[in-house]
């Protein structure tokens, strides 16, 4: 049986044709030019962003290169307004002070006062034994005793040919020959010779009792004036000889020292960059080491008006009223000079000084903000401060720690540029 085939139906298998899409050239052209500019987009914001990273790199690198400093002003310390208080060590010494040596050599026969004993001007201190000056001194004595019984016997020798010769001479003419009278004129002449050779033996003897004599005197140590006896470097039965000491030129011992202590005068070595404040008539306090809790009152009575050239500093002396004897010699005493004010004395960080080839400087921030190394004249250390006696400004902005490699002129960045002022530079430098 034979199957028609209706052709309005599709044939089973067979495969329907896929339709074709068809892009117009506009279009395609359009497609294009975005795909370009996306590119384009992506290639500027790489390169851009490449660009501001460099930009940044190098603004960092720059930055990074300029120092950063903190900044301090001067400050005015209390020596600007009230005055300040000098602080030196000084030394003690009595009024007058006189070492007592032997002038005669012997044997101490006695002593009369000890350390610490108050005597008197002219009181015996101790009293030498001197048997060989004894044996000079009567041998003297006797030597002059019998010069003198010589210049009686020449003197009376002298007169009687003196009168012999007057009355020949006054003779009448032809009693006595010329002769004669000229021989008496010689035996009178040789009686003035012997008489005046025999006052002048007398002469010779009398000036070598009157050395020995003074010599005797010194068998006695005496006080040369009221004060204390400091030293007794002696003892009964010990062989004296007679000398000034080492400081004289000689070997012989020390045997006292008497000091006068009614007023003290203190000896204090002020160095040169601080002696201009010191005047005569300034008041000073002292103190002691074993008086922690007194003040003594000194004057500046004078200074040496020259500085010692090893040292450098000005000898200066001030007197010291010491009513009760507490003051005592060879004392080391604390010295606190009252100096007037100076409103010229800055203080700065001790951190902000620069020590290099060209001495003490300091850095501070001039216009640009760039470093000016300035040299400056120290005054007192007071540890985290110090004074600027010249070099700085009152309104200069001090570099506080410097870089060690700061040059001047360079470039510098300010990290605290707020005002400091009338803050000390110590608790400026803190903040």
């Amino acid at each position: 049986m034979t199957e028609t085939h209706d052709a309005s139906k599709p044939l089973p298998n067979a495969r329907e044709p896929a339709p074709q899409v068809r892009l117009s050239a506009a279009k395609l052209r359009r497609v294009g030019l975005i795909a370009a500019a996306i590119a384009l987009l992506i290639a500027i914001i790489g390169i851009a962003d490449r660009e501001l990273t460099e930009h940044a790199v190098a603004r960092w690198t720059d930055e990074q290169a300029i120092p950063s400093v903190s900044v301090v002003l001067p400050g005015h310390g209390e020596s600007a307004a009230t005055g300040s208080v000098l602080e030196l060590p000084g030394n003690i010494e009595a009024w007058y002070q006189a070492p007592i040596y032997a002038r005669v050599s012997g044997y101490l026969k006695s002593w009369d006062f000890d350390y610490g004993a108050h005597v008197k001007k002219g009181q015996v201190l101790a009293t030498i034994e001197t048997p060989d000056l004894d044996a000079q001194y009567a041998a003297a004595r006797a030597d002059l005793d019998s010069a003198r019984a010589k210049v009686k016997v020449a003197k009376a020798e002298m007169e009687f040919a003196k009168t012999t010769y007057e009355r020949w001479r006054d003779s009448p003419k032809g009693v006595v020959s010329v002769q004669e009278t000229e021989s008496k004129k010689a035996d009178y002449e040789t009686g003035l010779a012997g008489y005046d050779a025999a006052i002048a033996d007398m002469q010779s003897d009398q000036g070598a009792v009157n050395r020995l004599d003074a010599l005797e005197q010194f068998k006695n140590l005496v006080a040369p004036f009221d004060g204390v006896v400091t030293v007794r470097n002696t003892d009964i039965g010990d062989l004296i000889n007679a000398g000034s000491g080492n400081a004289g030129g000689g070997s012989a011992p020390l045997l006292f020292k008497v000091a006068d202590v009614h007023e003290m005068r203190v000896y204090v070595q002020v160095p040169q960059a601080m002696s201009a404040g010191i005047e005569s008539g300034m008041t000073a306090d002292l103190t002691l080491p074993q008086y922690p809790e007194r003040v003594f009152e000194a004057t500046v009575s004078t200074t040496a008006r020259a500085i010692d050239p090893t040292a450098r500093t000005l000898l200066v002396e001030l007197h010291a009223e010491n009513p009760d004897g507490i003051l005592q010699p060879g004392t080391y005493a604390q010295v606190h000079f009252n100096l007037k004010p100076n409103p010229n004395i800055l203080t700065i960080p001790a951190t902000a000084l620069i020590f290099q080839e060209a001495g003490m400087q300091a850095a501070v921030v001039g216009p640009g903000n760039r470093a000016e190394l300035k040299s400056v004249t120290l005054g007192r250390n007071f540890g985290a401060d110090v004074e600027v006696l010249k070099g700085i400004s009152p309104t200069d902005r001090v570099i506080n720690s410097p870089p060690d490699s700061l040059s001047q002129g360079e470039q510098v960045s300010v990290v605290n540029p707020r005002d400091t002022a009338g803050v000390p530079a110590s608790a400026a430098a803190e903040q």
